[in-house]
């Protein structure tokens, strides 16, 4: 949200709540109107949209700043007018390592440790574990397609190094005291957050450079892509709420009690985030992307600890997994807590904060929790008893491939029961069930009838909620805690083609390989 209205004051100059209020309207629409189908088909039409802008506009900068050397020159000499003012003071000036990855182990921005290790662990748990990149991972049709999207994603996350990271050091160079602007007030009067201005930088790239044309349509895609992001983390987080939580509170929930459920989780997901707005403008770098990467530095590791565990331990249980997860959470939340006590100091003052922060860098934090995480879900799982192996079928790494059978008379004869007579194989059903199934449908038209007589008011409501009046009224088996349970996955297929699977290992060793030449190379 604080992301999308950002673009939105630089475009229309709005203030900051007023940018938000519009934002989530738009979003709220975009919710109740969509889907997880419409969030997917969107996101790959503004995929190409922004990718082509990107490129556009990276061109268009390199061609403005006179190359890459051009480039290196201007940067390092990108000096605000406040910092040469004051004379006796690096504010606003370039570090000698801002073209390098790797840097001094104490380095404040990016300690060479923390680069290598704290950010894997922190990219392990978004591309593997964050909800909104496993919906999209699920709906795909097969294994096969699935590894070929990954792949897709692990090529375009190449690009940001040149369309976001070079445009936004561009932008920098050409629009020094408006983006590296150092002094408080002067960063206040032109972005409204006094610890610093480099959020707007890719946004002013956009609008000083681009053509009109193209202008509005970068933006309309940003807007949409963030407003695409927005609504999958509200669905992602409502759906985790309501099978995780009410479900375990409500076990004989109609599935029209969770859609106004999750529903009305949403609301309050939005309240909430509404609230965080000020805690974000005052946090102390003035940098979205290095307050992201704190907070996910704060809560991931725990989440990504867990999952390697689970997938790859066959001895990690519920008990260890559960009290691993409470221990890092804890110690993440005391640091979160922490940094917003003792905030960073502006530049040219003192820095008095306790060691323990000051000289502990967020991405050597996320190791620390990491490491403290493993520890707790290992030692709680050796303390505890085992998970029974026909309980893994296809859970684990090692278990992916065994299948065992549960045999239940009851269940076995239930099914066969169900397979003989149902709506699918009409023909297998006595008189006594198709003269029941007549009956039910001619009852169907007759609700279907009588909803036409409800109010537009009630219908408006049930629009919002996401549920039908059919659906509403029906007599639908309602769906319980222990149904999802007890669901059955032994029907899944892990079968892959030869051939394309061949094709993903090249592509993935071909990955590995570009990805360790460009750290080398801008090492």
């Amino acid at each position: 949200m604080y992301a999308g209205a950002i673009i939105i004051q630089q475009v229309l100059g709005w203030p900051l709540y007023l940018s938000v209020c519009l934002l989530l309207f738009l979003t709220a629409i975009y919710t109740v109107v969509g889907g997880l189908r419409a969030v997917i088909y969107t996101d790959a039409l503004q995929t190409v949209v922004m990718l082509f802008g990107a490129i556009v506009l990276t061109i268009i900068a390199f061609i403005e700043i006179g190359g890459m050397e051009n480039l290196h020159l201007r940067y390092m000499t990108a000096i605000p007018n406040t910092t040469q003012i004051w004379g006796n003071t690096t504010c606003g000036v370039p570090g000698e390592e801002s073209f390098h990855i790797f840097r001094s182990a104490q380095d404040p921005s990016l300690p060479w440790p923390g680069v290598i290790f704290g950010i894997h662990i922190l990219s392990g748990w978004f591309f593997c574990t964050n909800q909104v990149i496993v919906q999209r991972t699920l709906s795909a049709k097969n294994v096969t397609h699935a590894k070929a999207g990954s792949i897709m994603a692990a090529y375009f996350k190449i690009l940001p190094m040149y369309l976001m990271i070079f445009p936004g050091m561009i932008s920098r160079a050409l629009y020094t005291d408006e983006v590296a602007c150092a002094d408080p007030s002067t960063c206040e009067a032109i972005c409204g957050v006094p610890a610093g201005c480099s959020n707007i930088a890719y946004p002013k790239l956009v609008l000083e450079l681009m053509p009109t044309g193209l202008k509005g349509l970068m933006m309309a895609a940003m807007l949409a892509a963030l407003m695409s992001s927005l609504t999958s983390i509200f669905n992602s987080a409502s759906t985790v709420f309501t099978i995780d939580i009410w479900l375990m509170i409500r076990k004989k929930a109609s599935e029209a009690e969770l859609m106004i459920v999750g529903r009305v989780c949403t609301v309050g997901l939005v309240f909430v985030s509404v609230l965080w707005l000020p805690l974000i403008e005052a946090y102390g770098s003035g940098e979205l992307f290095v307050y992201i990467q704190s907070i996910a530095s704060f809560f991931a590791p725990p989440f990504f600890a867990a999952f390697l565990l689970a997938v790859f331990w066959t001895r990690a249980n519920e008990k260890g997994a559960f009290w691993g997860l409470m221990s890092g959470l804890f110690i993440g939340f005391t640091r979160l807590i922490l940094d917003f006590i003792f905030s960073p100091p502006a530049c040219a003052e003192l820095d008095e904060r306790p060691n323990i922060i000051k000289n502990f860098h967020y991405l050597h934090f996320a190791c620390f929790l990491f490491g403290t995480t493993l520890f707790f879900t290992i030692v709680v799982s050796l303390l505890t008893e085992p998970i029974p192996l026909q309980k893994l079928n296809g859970m684990t790494w090692w278990t992916k491939h065994l299948r065992y059978s549960i045999t239940d008379d009851s269940k076995e004869e239930k099914l066969h029961e169900d397979v003989k007579c149902s709506p699918a194989v009409p023909n297998n059903c006595g008189e006594k069930e198709n003269s029941e199934m007549v009956e039910s449908k001619s009852e169907n038209r007759e609700d279907t009838s009588s909803t036409e007589k409800e109010s537009i008011l009630s219908l408006l409501f049930l629009f919002v909620c996401g549920v039908s009046s059919k659906r509403l009224n029906s007599d639908e088996p309602e769906v319980s805690y222990e149904d999802l349970q007890k669901e059955d996955t032994d029907g899944v297929s892990l079968y892959e083609d030869p051939k394309w699977v061949r094709v993903m290992n090249i592509n993935v060793v071909i990955l590995i390989g570009v990805g360790v030449f460009f750290y080398g190379f801008y090492g």
